[in-house]
């Protein structure tokens, strides 16, 4: 039998058709961040064992638009833009776990096939959704980084809008929020293919950039509304006290993680 390679699904003789290449994965983009307190019970609720509630602010949220050129080591999907641009929009809360605090996302919408598989192995629950965030340019009528500049930001899936914001930005900041500012905890699941089989896969894992560099912060202020949704439950974790927004464009390098507790 002949041998068959790529780094994830389809794996083929040449491995060519992989949907993503191992990695190291690199990423430039544009964040937009808008951090919220809801009712902590409603984070708690999110936070399966043997994770735990923050113990400062654990009703704090971090909703996160972000416009995204990622690639391979060799760059080369950068010149086949389509391979390399995405937008997502995730929500992330604070947890901890043998006493050091996290950062977990609980939902995340994606545009593109390659973002999900990546999310499988990073423990992300990522789902399809339309997401649009206003960029920057110094011409013409898109805002500039500055003092007064408004940004919008929107996402839908399954054909139903589930979140808006519009950020006007104020002043340059030494910090970009704090919900989102630890090392991811997530778990990696995979249901076993027997009927009523427990999970094959089930790890509470850790992971965080390899690399990081940013640009100027900007804090402003946002107006943020969440919508119900039949198949969402985002709009549970409900406004209750705006906290800050942030824009940033940055550079990170994700290249694997650790397992913090198997069969989790």
């Amino acid at each position: 039998m002949a041998p068959v390679r790529g780094f994830f699904y389809p794996r083929t003789p040449t491995g060519r058709a992989a949907l993503v290449p191992p990695p190291p994965w690199h990423y430039s983009g544009d964040l937009l961040t808008v951090e919220y307190r809801t009712d902590p019970a409603k984070v708690a609720a999110l936070l399966p064992a043997p994770l735990l509630p923050a113990e400062q602010d654990p009703g704090a949220v971090a909703l996160i638009w972000a416009d995204w050129q990622s690639c391979s080591a060799d760059g080369r999907q950068l010149l086949d833009p389509v391979l390399a641009q995405y937008k997502e929009c995730f929500a992330v809360v604070r947890c901890r776990f043998e006493g050091r605090t996290y950062s977990r996302c609980v939902y995340i919408w994606v545009d593109k096939d390659f973002a999900i598989a990546r999310g499988i192995h990073q423990g992300y629950p990522k789902k399809l959704g339309s997401i649009h965030q206003t960029r920057p340019h110094p011409h013409g009528p898109a805002p500039r980084l500055a003092p007064g500049a408004r940004f919008g930001a929107t996402l839908a899936a399954a054909d139903r809008r589930l979140a808006e914001a519009v950020l006007t930005l104020e002043e340059q900041s030494d910090t970009g929020g704090f919900v989102n500012g630890h090392p991811m905890a997530h778990h990696r699941w995979l249901p076993g293919i027997a009927k009523d089989a427990p999970d094959t896969v089930a790890e509470l894992i850790s992971s965080g950039a390899a690399a990081f560099e940013g640009g100027p912060i900007w804090r402003g202020s946002a107006e943020l509304r969440l919508f119900p949704s039949p198949v969402e439950e985002l709009a549970e974790l409900t406004v209750e006290e705006p906290i800050g927004a942030y824009y940033q464009q940055i550079g990170v390098v994700w290249d694997g993680g650790t397992v913090l507790t198997p069969r989790a």
